[in-house]
């Protein structure tokens, strides 16, 4: 078997399999992979992300621009991996900041930024978060018809998660339903940086008239990074929690949970249609 994944984010494994019929029986599978990402900022430590390897320097870009941490891209000049990674893995990334461009340690130090890829988890205040973006001044109101749709589509896409059942995901689609872009990552909130460090890097932030589509609950962090892109649309497969229905609410977004076949719940702004 070989020792190295087929791609970064996927790794072949063998498996003892039981089932009624044959009983044990050895197989080979693929697991999503997991490792760290150190992300740094001019040599110096900000966060260690847990995340699927793949698109490194859009879940980085997408996380500094999330959390509110730089304005977005022109901040920064490249994003470089360092020699002394894990092994050679490349698991640390350095952004190298634009000429005249800063970043406030001491407010990073007060809200214990260095945390995993949960986002908040180790924020010293959620209102620090909160009272970061300012609410959207006009909303979207998608087409019920076209929500419908988009789960078939997003599963269509998800390469890892047919291999490993694994993964997270998030979907990015026009108003009308056409997919600009998906991710996918064992941790949700990565696949959504990464999401937004794809549009963060064409140049095409904020989102003001895309939909977002994520592949499971929909929490207070994924709100309100959807919020610092611009994203007035959110949508769930499965619930959202209150918090993020709250966040939502405040901030102008429109919240869709429980997508499921020809049915879905509101939770925060209106329909179209």
């Amino acid at each position: 078997m070989p020792s190295s994944p087929v791609t970064p984010g996927l790794r072949p494994i063998t498996l003892t399999r039981w089932d009624s019929a044959r009983g044990v029986v050895a197989e080979s599978d693929m697991t999503a992979v997991e490792e760290p990402l150190e992300l740094r900022i001019g040599g110096r430590s900000l966060a260690v992300l847990m995340r699927t390897p793949g698109q490194d320097r859009e879940l980085a870009l997408g996380f500094l621009i999330t959390e509110g941490i730089l304005a977005g891209a022109d901040a920064v000049l490249d994003l470089v991996y360092c020699a002394d990674g894990d092994a050679g893995k490349g698991n640390i990334l350095d952004a190298v900041l634009a000429p005249g461009v800063t970043v406030d340690w001491d407010r990073l130090q007060r809200h214990s930024f260095a945390s995993s890829s949960c986002g908040l988890c180790g924020k010293a205040s959620i209102e620090a978060v909160r009272t970061r973006c300012a609410p959207l001044r006009a909303g979207l109101r998608p087409d019920p018809e076209v929500l419908v749709q988009l789960p078939q589509r997003l599963r269509a896409a998800q390469a890892s998660f047919a291999a490993t059942g694994a993964v997270h995901a998030s979907g990015l689609f026009s108003s009308s339903g056409e997919l600009d872009v998906l991710r996918e990552d064992v941790g949700r909130h990565n696949a959504l940086d990464k999401v937004v460090g794809w549009a963060a890097a064409a140049g095409r932030l904020p989102l003001h008239d895309r939909i977002l589509l994520v592949s499971g609950r929909v929490s207070f962090e994924l709100m309100q990074k959807a919020l610092a892109a611009g994203i007035p649309c959110v949508v769930g497969i499965s619930a959202p929690t209150s918090l993020a229905v709250d966040f939502a609410r405040e901030a102008g977004q429109t919240l869709v949970g429980f997508l499921r076949g020809d049915r879905m719940n509101v939770y925060a702004g209106t329909l179209g249609g």
